[in-house]
């Protein structure tokens, strides 16, 4: 049954600084869910948007269907009154409608589906997966997860474009690298829905191309600056935006030193909030990129210690 308060909190397309949250595990490698909670409430506190968990971040492909629902549950909670996108994506599109329909069922406000990676669709069977999620699970906002360098393909800006017509769709994860595409997508992108950038790195000039927020990794490690540079992007105060960028620039480096979550994973540890455990096929960040973490960090590991 899902809560009476959470019937509504995704009115409008996703805006302004969203977290993709890590899966913590303890030293036995199970979900630690008091330090989910831990992670999630000090990024609710220190003022994100949105919570996004089960994303490529959340190591979603490595949790068993319980435990997909335990994470789920614990962010419904923890959000309170900020909305919470689920990743439901899978390169099975039943297991992706399964999974939307599973988190809408826990209190989730909408669903994060990533591209099909592994079985490389065309087209038409691109098209043809979104429109079967949003036809199976036709009260779930969906959110179009682009994110070519862990799929395998991008389904570029024309075919974007025209999913963001179907009714469910209100916004696109664009995480191409590509600030050509951005910008096209920005352009035209259909009155109702929004373009999130999906790289630390590139969202102050993603937001100026015409993005109205970002999901963030980075926000999982110092919140609040993560969500003061998107506001600041946001109202046009550029050199304010450009400055704090800047100041986060070397932690952005060092977090994808290594495929992520594992150096994130490495950065929560040394701020003392969770395990430094992900789970196989990755593999602990090495000690280069646990020292250049570490340095980064400075006084916040020594606080943390």
């Amino acid at each position: 049954m899902i809560p009476e308060h959470r019937e509504s909190l995704l009115v409008q397309p996703p805006s302004g600084t969203w977290v993709a949250l890590p899966t913590p595990f303890d030293r036995t490698g199970a979900v630690d869910l008091f330090a989910l909670r831990s992670v999630a409430k000090r990024c609710v506190d220190c003022g994100v948007d949105g919570l996004v968990p089960l994303g490529t971040t959340g190591e979603a492909v490595t949790l068993t269907e319980s435990e997909r629902a335990e994470v789920v549950e614990a962010c419904v909670d923890v959000a309170g009154d900020l909305p919470v996108v689920v990743g439901t994506g899978s390169n099975a599109t039943q297991t992706a409608v399964r999974w939307t329909k599973q988190a809408r069922a826990l209190g989730a406000d909408g669903a994060l589906v990533v591209t099909p990676y592994y079985s490389r669709p065309n087209r038409s069977g691109l098209h043809g997966h979104y429109a079967e999620i949003q036809e199976r699970c036709p009260e779930v906002p969906l959110v179009i997860y682009n994110v070519p360098s862990r799929t395998g393909l991008d389904m570029g800006a024309e075919l974007m474009l025209e999913l963001l017509e179907l009714p469910s769709v209100v916004a696109v994860k664009e995480s191409s690298g590509r600030l050509d595409q951005m910008g096209e997508l920005a352009r035209c992108a259909p009155e109702g829905t929004s373009i999130l950038a999906g790289d630390d790195g590139l969202a102050v000039p993603s937001i100026a191309l015409g993005a109205r927020g970002l999901v963030s990794v980075a926000a999982n490690v110092r919140p609040i600056e993560v969500a003061c540079m998107v506001n600041a992007a946001l109202n046009v105060e550029g050199p304010r935006a450009l400055e704090l960028h800047r100041g986060l620039e070397p932690l952005v480096r060092a977090l994808f030193l290594e495929t992520n979550p594992v150096p994130l994973k490495a950065a929560l540890a040394l701020l003392g909030l969770t395990e430094n455990v992900v789970r196989l096929p990755l593999w602990q960040a090495s000690n280069e990129t646990t020292e250049e973490l570490a340095m980064v960090l400075g006084p916040l590991v020594r606080v943390a210690s």
